[in-house]
Protein backbone atom coordinates (compact mmCIF):
# COMPACT_ATOMS: atom_id res chain seq x y z
CA UNK A 1 0.00 0.00 0.00
CA UNK A 2 1.70 3.25 -1.06
CA UNK A 3 1.35 6.75 0.62
CA UNK A 4 -0.96 8.36 -1.88
CA UNK A 5 -3.82 5.27 -1.24
CA UNK A 6 -4.63 6.39 2.27
CA UNK A 7 -6.40 8.67 3.70
CA UNK A 8 -4.43 11.44 6.02
CA UNK A 9 -5.42 14.57 7.95
CA UNK A 10 -4.93 18.20 7.20
CA UNK A 11 -1.38 17.94 8.95
CA UNK A 12 -0.42 14.93 6.79
CA UNK A 13 -0.66 12.08 9.81
CA UNK A 14 -3.04 8.61 9.17
CA UNK A 15 -6.74 8.43 9.87
CA UNK A 16 -6.36 4.86 10.27
CA UNK A 17 -2.95 3.84 11.62
CA UNK A 18 -3.64 0.17 10.78
CA UNK A 19 -2.82 1.33 7.22
CA UNK A 20 0.93 2.07 8.49
CA UNK A 21 3.94 0.08 6.88
CA UNK A 22 7.47 0.61 6.17
CA UNK A 23 6.74 2.08 2.32
CA UNK A 24 4.46 4.56 3.31
CA UNK A 25 6.71 5.82 6.60
CA UNK A 26 9.42 5.88 3.64
CA UNK A 27 7.13 8.29 1.98
CA UNK A 28 6.71 10.35 4.78
CA UNK A 29 10.30 10.65 5.85
CA UNK A 30 11.10 11.84 2.19
CA UNK A 31 8.16 14.29 2.52
CA UNK A 32 9.54 15.57 5.76
CA UNK A 33 12.92 15.84 4.25
CA UNK A 34 14.74 13.16 6.10
CA UNK A 35 16.68 10.39 5.11
CA UNK A 36 16.10 7.70 7.33
CA UNK A 37 18.92 6.20 8.87
CA UNK A 38 18.52 3.19 11.56
CA UNK A 39 18.27 5.67 14.47
CA UNK A 40 15.58 7.28 12.83
CA UNK A 41 14.22 3.47 12.35
CA UNK A 42 14.37 3.00 16.43
CA UNK A 43 12.70 6.31 17.27
CA UNK A 44 9.88 5.65 14.89
CA UNK A 45 9.23 2.24 15.93
CA UNK A 46 9.59 2.81 19.74
CA UNK A 47 7.28 5.75 19.77
CA UNK A 48 4.81 3.51 17.40
CA UNK A 49 4.83 0.53 19.57
CA UNK A 50 4.61 2.87 22.85
CA UNK A 51 1.35 4.82 21.12
CA UNK A 52 -0.41 2.05 20.08
CA UNK A 53 -0.18 0.06 23.56
CA UNK A 54 -1.81 3.34 24.92
CA UNK A 55 1.15 5.89 26.15
CA UNK A 56 1.97 8.76 23.98
CA UNK A 57 5.50 8.78 24.91
CA UNK A 58 7.43 12.30 25.45
CA UNK A 59 10.96 13.96 24.30
CA UNK A 60 12.40 12.89 27.52
CA UNK A 61 10.81 9.42 27.38
CA UNK A 62 12.17 9.15 23.69
CA UNK A 63 15.65 10.45 24.64
CA UNK A 64 15.74 7.53 27.62
CA UNK A 65 14.63 4.95 25.59
CA UNK A 66 17.28 5.36 22.58
CA UNK A 67 19.90 5.64 25.10
CA UNK A 68 18.99 2.28 26.33
CA UNK A 69 18.86 0.55 22.81
CA UNK A 70 22.04 2.67 21.41
CA UNK A 71 24.32 2.12 24.21
CA UNK A 72 24.28 5.72 25.39
CA UNK A 73 23.66 8.82 26.74
CA UNK A 74 21.42 10.52 24.09
CA UNK A 75 21.05 14.67 23.86
CA UNK A 76 17.93 16.27 23.36
CA UNK A 77 20.08 18.04 20.73
CA UNK A 78 20.74 14.57 18.93
CA UNK A 79 17.24 14.29 19.10
CA UNK A 80 16.39 17.10 17.15
CA UNK A 81 18.89 16.97 14.53
CA UNK A 82 17.11 12.98 13.66
CA UNK A 83 13.81 14.51 14.08
CA UNK A 84 13.93 18.85 13.39
CA UNK A 85 10.31 19.00 13.75
CA UNK A 86 10.07 17.55 17.25
CA UNK A 87 11.26 13.89 17.43
CA UNK A 88 7.56 12.78 19.19
CA UNK A 89 5.20 14.53 16.85
CA UNK A 90 7.43 13.64 14.05
CA UNK A 91 7.96 10.27 15.07
CA UNK A 92 4.04 10.12 15.25
CA UNK A 93 3.92 11.12 11.73
CA UNK A 94 6.15 8.97 10.44
CA UNK A 95 5.05 6.21 12.66
CA UNK A 96 1.29 6.73 11.17
CA UNK A 97 -0.49 6.86 14.69
CA UNK A 98 -2.82 9.83 15.04
CA UNK A 99 -1.59 13.22 15.84
CA UNK A 100 -0.18 14.44 19.32
CA UNK A 101 -2.55 16.12 21.51
CA UNK A 102 0.34 17.14 23.57
CA UNK A 103 1.39 20.90 23.70
CA UNK A 104 5.07 19.89 23.61
CA UNK A 105 8.14 19.99 26.14
CA UNK A 106 8.56 17.72 28.93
Amino acid sequence: MALESVERTEHGYLVNSNDWNEEIATEIFAEEGIEPTSEHWDTVKYVRDETLAGDEPNERNIMKAMGKLWGRKVSSKEMYELFPGMPSKQGLKIGGCPESTRKGGY
